[in-house]
């Protein structure tokens, strides 16, 4: 089944909470989603959506599966893959029942897409474990030297960069 993609709004700011609770892997902390929009480090990433430099798109089967969007922040209050005061960092998260399906690759895609118009890059953070690591590899992401960190969990990530030009 072919997934539509839309342009992200800030009525769609609910749907970026419930992909963020996603993206952070929150319930492998038991953390709730109410406790989720408590941690300022992850808030940050939905908190507002829609203000200037804002870029995201929202998708699936019935249009609202998943989310992949991105922020700028700066370097007083950077984000976990920050790069840059210039670089938007990327987050994405699908539904569970979805992944596997593409919906996360062609809302990545997309995504880039509509980036590459705005932005000279953009980034992120991930585990090393998460099997999106590939998908990131693929769609010509970079890991960035020196960027290996534990993370919130323990475990390690790294930042990767997407550059456009």
């Amino acid at each position: 089944m072919p997934h539509s993609v839309a342009t992200a709004t800030p009525t769609d700011e609910p749907l970026l909470w419930a992909m963020l609770f996603e993206a952070s892997h929150a319930a492998e902390q038991n953390m709730t989603s109410d406790e989720l929009r408590s941690v300022p480090e992850l808030a940050r990433y939905v908190e507002g959506w829609g203000r200037p430099g804002d870029l995201g798109v929202v998708g699936g089967p019935s249009g609202g599966a998943g989310a992949a969007w991105l922020r700028l922040f700066p370097a007083d209050n950077p984000g976990y893959g920050y790069v840059d005061d210039a670089t938007p960092e990327l987050a994405i998260g699908v539904a569970p029942q979805l992944r596997g399906s593409g919906l996360g690759t062609t809302l990545l895609r997309r995504l880039l897409a509509d980036a590459r118009q705005r932005y000279d890059a953009v980034s992120l953070s991930v585990r090393q474990s998460n099997p999106a690591l590939r998908l990131y590899e693929r769609l010509g992401f970079d890991i960035v030297p020196g960027s290996h960190v534990v993370n919130r969990a323990g475990t390690t990530s790294v930042t990767m960069v997407h550059r456009f030009r």
